[in-house]
């Protein structure tokens, strides 16, 4: 997949004095979203790291183009021209959706944090406050995602209801501005986007998941570097959240198992299970569907919480989830296969 070269612009900065130490160059996207969530990063680094730090904007394939994800490649199209970035050394460290990245680790960068993950949940915008259950019938809900349109279909399928799910594209503020406008009924976004933009006062509902299960990763954050920059991977680990690392790696195994990009529809949710003083058990829920939604194949295991070398057993989970629903016909199911 070729990537648009990475235009950044980030502030010059005066070089580094014994008082002054140099700024660590943080590479974003350049979408308010991501911006907002690269400013909460950077906040936190400077915060362990006691230095400067600048945002990078840099302009992904996945930002300019309008075509669907799946055609121009799916897996990894927001994240290639930041990692590029990292390896010419332009900028330091990068702050990713997890969601967006793909599941094959380059041996040459680390994902030196995964902080506390936001709600992993979807969440609907609806026109006149409408939940999703009381939305009219034919109601039109945007989505660009093939997991959510085929999970909503079931859903509405199962409830009597009949919608159209419509293509979309966009930023939060585009999306929102469908229904505003009338266009569509209803929009279905990440909860943890909207969270981080101080927005989650506009969802009209919050989708459980139950009916939706989220994209895997999806409200966790990744903080990226070079692995041959060691200190300040160390340094960056401290912002790394164990029970966020399990739980996505679990889901994350899962989708590199079914052998499945991003843009599948594919859905994943790792529950940390306790007694209310500690997280004993972990409940890993997977979801492969046609995207009419009148196929799913969703299954579930229970395990103990997987402690050191807890993502080998994370990984073992997933592992094993995906061979259950391949063997039952999980792989006809999916529009993409990454091979």
């Amino acid at each position: 997949m070729n990537a648009t070269p990475p235009a950044a612009s980030g502030r010059a900065h005066a070089p580094a004095t014994p008082s002054t130490p140099a700024p660590l160059r943080l590479g974003t996207r350049r979408s308010a979203l991501a911006m907002a969530q690269s400013g909460q990063i950077a906040d936190a680094v400077r915060r362990v790291t006691g230095r400067p730090v600048e945002l990078v904007e840099i302009t992904t394939r996945g930002d300019v183009s309008r075509e669907d994800l799946a055609q121009i490649g799916g897996t990894g199209v927001f994240a290639t021209a930041l990692r590029e970035s990292l390896l010419r050394g332009e900028i330091d460290f990068a702050v990713h959706s997890l969601k967006d990245l793909p599941t094959a680790q380059p041996d040459d960068l680390v994902l030196a944090a995964l902080p506390t993950r936001e709600d992993p949940r979807d969440a609907l915008i609806a026109r006149d406050g409408l939940t999703f259950a009381e939305l009219p019938p034919g109601a039109r809900i945007g989505t660009g995602s093939p997991r959510r349109t085929s999970q909503l279909r079931a859903w509405a399928r199962s409830l009597g209801l009949r919608i159209e799910t419509v293509p979309i594209r966009g930023n939060v503020d585009t999306r929102i501005g469908y229904v505003r406008s009338g266009e569509l009924d209803a929009v279905v976004l990440a909860a943890a986007g909207l969270a981080r933009l101080g927005r989650l006062d506009e969802a009209t509902e919050i989708l459980d998941a139950d009916h939706i299960l989220p994209a895997p990763g999806q409200g966790a954050l990744a903080v990226e570097c070079a692995a041959a920059n060691a200190a300040l991977a160390a340094q960056l680990a401290e912002l790394d959240d164990p029970l966020t690392r399990v739980a996505v790696t679990a889901e994350r195994s899962l989708l590199a198992a079914l052998e499945a990009g991003c843009s599948a529809p594919v859905g994943a949710l790792a529950d940390l299970l306790g007694d209310g003083q500690a997280v004993t058990e972990m409940r890993l829920r997977g979801v492969v569907g046609t995207t009419d939604g009148s196929s799913l194949v969703q299954l579930s295991i229970t395990g103990p919480v997987p402690t050191a070398p807890g993502e080998e057993a994370a990984q073992l989970m997933g592992h094993e989830l995906a061979t259950e629903m391949l063997a039952k016909g999980a792989a006809g199911l999916m529009g993409e296969r990454a091979h």
